[in-house]
């Protein structure tokens, strides 16, 4: 198994991120991932979501993908809310899903961040590569994707600096 998968997690199912994703997949076959057609509730400490679609789509995504490409448009200077539900919700396999927990490990994690400029601040990739540190991931890396100043298409110096990171992965 050498397959790769993009979760994106966007609030906007046809945004910036889309367009990103397309160019991560214009040479590739990845699977994509919305996190948009799934029902995954807050982390709570009596798992009251174990019932969710959050341990199904983590029990997929272990059974099928050696890497994980999180796709996230920067809001309020962080990964999207969206994204930030799944990552909490990670705290699952911290304490009653131990063993689907331990699937994640010696897998492949990598990000592409993405706004309407190149303004990602530093430390934005922090919670990606601690969290991939914690469940014995290996961190691939991370870019930071804007587009034009009229917002129609990709910048050109982010596009090429994609297509280099497409290679690493």
């Amino acid at each position: 198994m050498n397959t790769t998968v993009i979760i994106k997690a966007s609030s906007k199912k046809n945004g910036n991120t889309k367009k990103i994703i397309e160019l991560l997949n214009r040479d590739s076959n990845f699977d994509i991932i919305d996190l948009l057609d799934y029902n995954i509730g807050h982390f709570d400490y009596d798992f009251k979501n174990a019932n969710d679609d959050f341990l199904p789509l983590l029990q997929k995504i272990t059974e099928k993908y050696d890497t994980i490409i999180f796709a996230t448009p920067v809001y309020w200077y962080t990964m999207s809310g969206i994204l930030k539900v799944f990552f909490d919700r990670l705290s699952d396999l911290l304490h009653y899903q131990k063993e689907l927990g331990r699937k994640l490990r010696g897998k492949n994690m990598a990000m592409v961040s993405n706004s309407g400029e190149n303004d990602r601040r530093q430390g934005f990739e922090m919670p990606f590569i601690e969290s991939a540190k914690y469940l014995g991931m290996n961190y691939l890396g991370d870019i930071h994707v804007w587009f034009s100043k009229d917002g129609s298409k990709i910048d050109d110096i982010a596009e090429n600096q994609i297509k280099k990171f497409i290679k690493t992965l």
